[in-house]
């Protein structure tokens, strides 16, 4: 369970380092690509959480 708990900060750091390409890329196709993969990676970032929590509750 523990390490269940530690895959969202890496989800976000992941998110949190596309979103710094997004913010660095020159070329509009690739900010849109990294804009995408922050937005994705934020979100599967919550949805682990929430998945880590219901778990949890079941266990308890």
């Amino acid at each position: 369970m523990s390490e269940l708990m530690t895959q969202p900060d890496k989800l976000r750091a992941d998110a949190a380092e596309c979103a710094l390409i997004r913010d660095l890329a020159t070329d509009r196709d690739k900010r849109e690509l990294f804009a995408r993969l922050a937005e994705h990676l934020s979100n599967l970032a919550a949805e682990v959480e929430r998945a880590a929590r219901a778990a949890g509750s079941r266990v308890s």
